[in-house]
């Protein structure tokens, strides 16, 4: 029986470690569209880079009372804009969140957001094996114009 117990020690140890081995996920260039008085949603951009297979599965800042990841989807041959649950993050590459493409969408905004305001998103990722952490950054809000969105 010693070595069935050294055994379930090997496989637990190494359970242990598998387990404690999340995905890391590095965020930059974090940046909100500015937007005009009046008007109520905006979209926020960054680049996100997984150290293991993960997903962005939720967003939420102060400054928006909602917040959802969006994709841009072919229907009909227009370009739609849609909600989706999460974000797949593949290990390894750098997942372009910009206008025109994947984005969160800042929903019943506060109030105007002016150019070089700076603007808290905490972003929550789930790895493969469904363990969740979260991440705030400091995302900078740029010229209403930049990079014009294709809705």
């Amino acid at each position: 029986m010693p070595g069935m117990m050294q055994r379930l020690i090997v496989a637990a140890l190494t359970l242990a470690c598998a387990s404690a081995a999340h995905a890391e996920v590095t965020v930059s260039d974090a940046w909100i569209r500015g937007t005009v008085p009046g008007q109520r949603a905006t979209g926020a951009f960054m680049q996100l880079r997984s150290s293991g297979d993960a997903s962005l599965v939720a967003v939420a800042t102060p400054a928006a009372k909602a917040a959802e990841i969006h994709t841009m989807v072919q229907d009909n041959g227009v370009m739609k804009m849609r909600a989706i649950a999460a974000l797949p993050l593949p290990a390894g590459k750098t997942v372009e969140m910009g206008p025109g493409g994947d984005h969160v969408k800042r929903l019943d905004i506060a109030r105007p957001m002016k150019e070089g305001e700076i603007v808290p998103v905490t972003l929550t990722f789930a790895d493969a094996s469904g363990h969740t952490t979260t991440q705030q950054v400091q995302a900078t809000v740029r010229a209403l114009n930049a990079g014009a969105m294709k809705h």
